[in-house]
């Protein structure tokens, strides 16, 4: 359950890497410095956390579960704080991920 909850983690870490990867690309002057800052923290962060979920989780599990927390959240986070539009087929395609995600968790070991 450590392991996992490390997975977790470092797939929020994730998120944290897209919202300021989206922040760093519309700031400008001495913002987007502290925006690309934030940037590689989160990504060697989110990069050191799964190295250490692996230790405990196979590879063909872990790797899956933290793009598609990745993914889904990116997704949102675009929605939510990019204004990026909403529609029938992404919300259908982000619920069959987190469907895959949870599926990958109960067969796993």
């Amino acid at each position: 359950m450590y392991y996992w909850f490390i997975l977790i983690v470092s797939g929020l870490l994730e998120l944290s890497f897209s919202f300021c990867m989206g922040k760093f690309s519309h700031a400008v002057g001495s913002s987007k410095l502290w925006w690309l800052l934030a940037l590689v923290d989160s990504m060697v962060l989110s990069l050191s956390a799964i190295a250490k979920a692996l230790k405990g989780i196979p590879l063909g599990t872990a790797y899956p579960v933290w793009m598609g927390i990745g993914a889904v959240g990116t997704v949102l986070i675009d929605i939510l704080f990019f204004k990026e539009p909403v529609s029938f087929g992404r919300l259908f395609f982000i619920s069959t991920l987190i469907i895959s995600i949870i599926g990958l968790k109960m067969v796993s070991e």
